[in-house]
C-alpha cells in the first residue's frame, strides 16, 4: 500500500507533509522487527500507528496488546507486564501470566511509557536487550520474542535530565522513532478532520450536517488547539447535538473554545525550559501586563502634565507611585523618565510646536515585570511568603521556584 492507501484503510485525515512523513515511516519500518517510539502530544493520535506498524509486519498472524503505562499503579506494573508466582505478594492467589508472556510472537504497545516507573524501567530494558524476564515472585529466567512498541508525550529532553527516565532504554526504544505533528502545525488539516467528525456525528445522531461559514473556519484553523485532534472531536460532538442552527457564525463557534483571544497570547502558549507554562505562571504574567499598561497610562499623564507645565513636571500620582522623573532639557531629544521608559520629544520650549504623537519606548521584558512585582510582595509582607504568594495569586511553591530562578533577595 502506498501514503494514501494506507491513511484510508486506517482512518487517517490530513495531507500535512509532516503527518505523511509519520505515515511512511511507519510503512516502511513496518517489515522490520525494529523497536519504535512514537512522540506526540496528547490527542494526536498515537494509538493507530502501532496497528499500522502491527499489521503489515511478519507479526501480523501474532497477539496485539495494547497497554496504557499510565493506568496501572506502581505497586502492580510488574506484575502487570512480568506476571506473578502464586504467593507472591498479598492478593496473588494464583500464578498469572503477565503482557509480555501472553504477546510471545507478536508485538506490545506501550502506552505512555514516561510513566513506568525506574525499577520497572530497567526490568523493560533487560527485556528489549535479552529477551528475557523474570516473574515478580519468581528466580526462573523466560525467555519472550516481543516487538515492542512505545509512544509517549513526554518531553524525553527534560526527563532524561531529570532522570525520571533511563538514557540506555530511551535509545533501546527510539531505534526508529515517529513523530506525530499537533494540530497547529496541521492547519490545512483542522477543517478536514471537522468536517469528517460533523458528518460521522450527523449519522450518529441523525441530525443534519453542522458546517461553517468562512469566518468561523478561519477561527477554527487558527486556535491553537492544545487537546488536539482530541479537542476538536470534542466539539465538533457538543456542536452537533446542542446547535439548532446547523450554519455555525464565528460569535457561536467561539462559544465552544475556551479562552480562544488567551490562546494566541504568547504568554498563554509560551514555553519556560521546554515545558508549558502552568496557570500559576500565566497569572503572574498577566498581572505583569495589567501593571505594565497602567504604569504606561502614568507616563502618558507626566508627558501632559510637563507640556501643560512648560517643561517642568507637575506632582501627580504617577511620582507616588515611584516613577522616577527627570525634568525636560530641551536641547535633548531622547529624556529618560525611569523604569526603562523614555520620551522622544521635540523643541519642548514651545509647546505649540510639540508633535501631536509623543513617542514613549518602555521595556516589554515580561521577566523584569515579574521579578519587580514579586519583589513589591515580598515587600509588602515583610518577607512572608505565604502571603506574597496569595497576593500575587500564585502558589507559595511557585513563589519559592521563582524567588531561586531569578536570584531574588529577600
Amino acid at each position: 500500500m502506498n501514503i494514501q492507501e494506507t491513511k484510508q484503510k486506517y482512518g487517517i485525515i490530513g495531507n500535512t507533509p509532516l503527518l505523511d512523513r509519520a505515515v511512511d515511516v511507519a510503512r516502511q519500518v513496518a517489515p522490520t522487527d525494529l523497536n519504535v517510539l512514537i512522540n506526540g502530544e496528547s490527542g494526536t493520535g498515537k494509538e493507530v500507528f502501532p496497528q499500522i506498524i502491527h499489521q503489515n509486519s511478519a507479526r501480523k498472524h501474532g497477539p496485539y496488546i495494547a497497554v496504557n503505562c499510565g493506568a496501572i499503579p506502581e505497586g502492580t506494573i510488574d506484575s502487570e507486564l512480568f506476571g506473578h508466582e502464586k504467593g507472591a505478594f498479598t492478593g496473588a492467589i494464583e500464578t498469572r501470566k503477565g503482557y509480555f508472556e501472553v504477546a510471545n510472537g507478536g508485538t506490545i504497545f506501550l502506552d505512555e511509557v514516561g510513566e513506568l516507573p525506574l525499577s520497572t524501567q530497567a526490568r523493560l530494558l533487560r527485556v528489549l536487550e535479552t529477551g528475557e524476564y523474570i516473574k515478580v515472585g519468581s528466580s526462573k529466567v523466560q525467555k519472550t520474542d516481543v516487538r515492542v512498541i512505545a509512544a509517549t508525550n513526554l518531553n524525553f529532553e527534560i526527563a532524561l535530565q531529570k532522570e525520571k527516565f533511563r538514557i540506555d532504554l530511551y535509545y533501546r526504544l527510539s531505534t526508529v522513532p515517529i513523530h506525530l505533528p499537533p494540530l497547529r502545525e496541521r492547519r490545512e488539516d483542522i477543517h478536514l478532520l471537522f468536517r469528517k467528525f460533523a458528518n460521522d456525528f450527523s449519522a450518529k445522531y441523525r441530525m443534519p450536517v453542522v458546517k461553517l461559514e468562512a469566518q468561523a473556519t478561519q477561527i477554527l484553523e487558527n486556535y491553537f488547539w492544545p487537546g488536539n485532534i482530541r479537542q476538536l472531536k470534542n466539539i465538533a460532538e457538543q456542536i452537533s447535538i446542542i446547535e439548532k442552527n446547523r450554519e455555525l457564525n464565528a460569535d457561536t463557534l467561539l462559544k465552544y473554545l475556551p479562552q480562544f483571544n488567551a490562546g494566541n497570547v504568547p504568554s498563554v502558549s509560551a514555553f519556560n525550559g521546554g515545558t508549558a507554562m502552568d496557570a500559576n505562571e500565566r497569572d503572574i504574567l498577566y498581572k505583569a501586563l495589567l501593571d505594565m499598561k497602567k504604569e504606561l497610562d502614568d507616563v502618558k499623564k507626566i508627558v501632559r502634565d510637563i507640556v501643560m507645565a512648560g517643561g517642568k513636571i507637575n506632582p501627580s500620582p504617577a511620582n507616588e507611585m515611584g516613577i522616577r522623573s527627570t525634568i525636560f532639557n530641551p536641547t535633548n531629544e531622547v529624556v529618560d523618565i525611569g523604569n526603562g521608559l523614555t520620551i522622544h520629544a521635540a523643541n519642548l520650549n514651545n509647546a505649540s510646536s510639540l508633535p501631536q504623537t509623543i513617542e514613549v519606548e518602555e521595556t516589554l521584558s515580561l521577566q523584569d515585570k515579574e521579578i519587580d512585582m514579586i519583589k513589591k510582595a515580598l515587600k509588602k509582607h515583610k518577607g512572608k511568603r505565604k502571603y506574597a504568594a496569595q497576593e500575587l495569586g500564585i502558589s507559595e511553591r511557585t513563589l519559592y521556584r521563582k524567588i531561586n530562578e531569578y536570584h531574588i533577595e529577600e
